[in-house]
């Protein structure tokens, strides 16, 4: 179970939860019922992101709202640490579970959904080669809030350039000495378009 690395990774960082359906939660033990009912559910498929630097889980992310005779599915409940936060690792997450949906699972629609005021969200979406196609008003009531829902969505027919992005800003050619990107995921991604 990786809810004590994630609990330790989240301590002092409330924020992360201001977008989510959940937390923030007050005690390690609330925690980690919560992380073990994520994992017994049936309707969502959380999948922790462990980077290889720390071997410690530092964020989770989930598939959900499948509908297998449509061939969609959705990305969502994404929580990654501030020590995950734009980082190659989370990306390389979001790869995989993209590659997953299109080439195992063989989708033809993958979602991004989230609240239409999470800019954050919003610019990782379009980064990650998601396009927007509108927002739905009043569309959910998320913490006592009316949510108005910015919807986004990838099809299978885009996936080959954008594997193609996202190998080649992963490449370790890709980064200087430093770390540091020579081109932007986005700019590739605008490249695949």
């Amino acid at each position: 179970m990786h809810a004590p690395g994630l609990w330790t990774a989240l301590q002092g960082h409330d924020a992360v939860w201001d977008w989510l359906p959940d937390g923030p939660y007050s005690s390690e033990a609330d925690f980690s019922r919560a992380v073990a009912a994520k994992q017994e559910a049936t309707n969502v498929v959380f999948l922790a992101v462990v980077p290889r630097s720390s071997g410690q889980a530092e964020g989770y992310a989930s598939y959900m709202r499948f509908e297998p005779t449509h061939g969609v599915i959705e990305v969502g409940n994404i929580l990654l640490a501030p020590s995950l936060q734009r980082t190659t690792a989370s990306t390389e997450a979001m790869f995989l579970m993209a590659r997953h949906v299109f080439e195992d699972l063989g989708y033809r629609r993958y979602e991004w959904k989230c609240n239409s005021l999470n800019e954050p969200s919003r610019r990782a979406a379009l980064r990650l080669g998601f396009k927007f196609e509108g927002i739905f008003r009043q569309h959910m009531v998320v913490k006592g809030r009316n949510r108005d829902t910015a919807w986004f969505s990838m099809l299978d027919s885009e996936w080959p350039a954008r594997r193609k992005a996202f190998e080649t800003w992963l490449d370790e050619a890709n980064f200087d000495r430093e770390g540091r990107q020579r081109r932007s995921l986005a700019q590739l991604m605008g490249c695949a378009s």
